[in-house]
């Protein structure tokens, strides 16, 4: 019993921030204290690491629910089905409904019900619930999607993976011009048709004895704001070995685990993380079986989109099926490998044939 894609749908937020936005930002290191370098040079420092020239802001009148719920609707309408035929919305995120102006995480009800209740399913069987998986969440809500499919318990689900973090970013930490908004969105099924596409092999591992806090809550490097407000924080140089170091061996042990030859992988979609680091991690994927790394075999869209966590993947693979990619496509019987890395420290990976 495999279980496969049947629709996919996102949802690209239109307000454009470009790296200019931020020349006017007081940017400061952990001590509070003023960097020496002027913005110019550190957004162009920016660029250089993770090729990242701008993101995307969600309206002001919006919150991450929103942006799960449109990229749900364009999901369903690709699939062509029924909501109410939905057993499972599985919700993946990391900081709730963060509303424009406000510091407060809402999470209750989940987004996930919030979801549902926007699509206006009535079937009470149709079980909404989120997951916090950091930035791995929609790859790790797929791989329980597939096991509820696989065990019987499901025959369709949604999984959605939706973030607002410009809401969770401190204004003086320059790290703050990584993050991004975004959702995007899937229905998978058991696969009745009577071909092999589908869900051939997945990973997930969390490090957590020494690893948990490479990426946390911490206050402001201003010292003026108040303390006990928490934003987003991260150990970049750690995070970077760390991915390094693990990433490349959990995708080839999730990939050889499906018996496929390395020759036959068409495509890796992988966390929008950081360029430089996704790169190094493909190259290093590659270095493992001995071979130079094909063309075009991972589509980046980080320059324009930034990193919105748990919607990278969900949001380009959708880009890619939708035709919106000129240099990236995927066909009829093409293997893709998702991966993903992230708060916890959380891996996980997927193989897909189409």
């Amino acid at each position: 019993m495999m279980t496969k894609i049947i629709g996919v749908g996102n949802y690209i937020p239109t307000e454009t921030i470009t790296n200019l936005f931020f020349d006017q930002h007081t940017f400061l290191n952990e001590h509070g204290i003023l960097l020496k370098d002027n913005n110019a040079s550190i957004t162009e420092k920016l660029k250089k690491i993770t090729g990242i020239e701008e993101r995307r802001y969600a309206d002001s009148t919006q919150v991450t629910s929103d942006l799960g719920f449109i990229a749900a609707q364009a999901a369903i309408e690709n699939a062509g089905i029924d909501p109410e035929t939905l057993d499972y919305i599985i919700f993946a995120h990391n900081f709730g409904d963060v509303r424009f102006g406000t510091v407060q995480s809402d999470t209750v009800p989940s987004l996930a019900a919030r979801t549902k209740h926007m699509l206006g399913i009535k079937n009470n069987f149709c079980v909404a619930y989120d997951v916090l998986f950091g930035c791995p969440g929609w790859i790790e809500g797929v791989i329980q999607a597939n096991a509820f499919i696989k065990s019987g318990i499901a025959k369709r689900c949604l999984v959605i993976g939706a973030e607002t973090l410009s809401r969770v970013v401190d204004i003086h930490d320059r790290d703050s011009m990584i993050y991004a908004d975004g959702a995007g969105a899937a229905i998978l099924e058991v696969n009745e048709s009577g071909d092999d596409s589908g869900i051939k092999s997945h990973l997930s591992a969390s490090y957590t004895l020494h690893e948990k806090d490479y990426l946390y809550f911490g206050k402001s490097y201003n010292n003026e704001k108040c303390p006990d407000t928490k934003y987003i924080k991260m150990d970049g140089r750690k995070i970077y070995e760390f991915a390094l170091s693990n990433v490349p061996d959990a995708m080839k042990k999730c990939f050889d685990s499906t018996g496929y030859s390395i020759g036959q992988l068409n495509k890796i979609i992988i966390h929008q993380a950081n360029e430089k680091m996704d790169e190094a991690i493909i190259n290093r994927f590659y270095q493992l079986y001995g071979i130079p790394v094909p063309e075009n075999i991972m589509p980046m869209v980080i320059h324009k989109l930034g990193n919105s966590s748990v919607a990278t993947i969900p949001s380009l693979l959708a880009m890619i099926l939708n035709g919106e990619l000129e240099q990236h496509s995927i066909q009829k019987n093409d293997i893709v490998l998702f991966a993903s890395v992230g708060a916890g420290m959380n891996i996980n990976s997927f193989v897909y044939k189409f």
